[in-house]
């Protein structure tokens, strides 16, 4: 992929809904579930994938513009991770 996604990168859907009947069931599905943003970890565990094919997926549908990428770690905060972001991914973690 043309992408490099960490597991905590977030993923929301930017497609108009009326677009997602032209694309592959996997992808359909990752644009519904990702109308509330995930992490691609989310997603992989959400759709029982494993996490390579998920990231593959995701990253298929950023080049074709139908998801936005929120990659982790652009320097905000002085390169300290997101309190947020590591509660919501502890969280994900419980529900597993």
């Amino acid at each position: 992929p043309r992408y490099q996604l960490a597991i905590e990168a977030l993923v929301s859907t930017t497609a108009d809904p009326s677009l997602l009947g032209g694309l592959l069931p996997e992808h359909q599905r990752i644009c519904h579930l990702c109308r509330e943003v995930k992490s691609v970890a989310e997603v992989s565990a959400l759709l029982s994938m494993p996490l390579g094919v998920a990231r593959i997926l995701v990253a298929d549908l950023a080049e074709a513009g139908m998801v936005a990428i929120h990659q982790p770690g652009n320097g905000e905060a002085g390169g300290t991770p997101d309190v947020t972001l590591l509660e919501r991914v502890l969280s994900g973690l419980r529900k597993l």
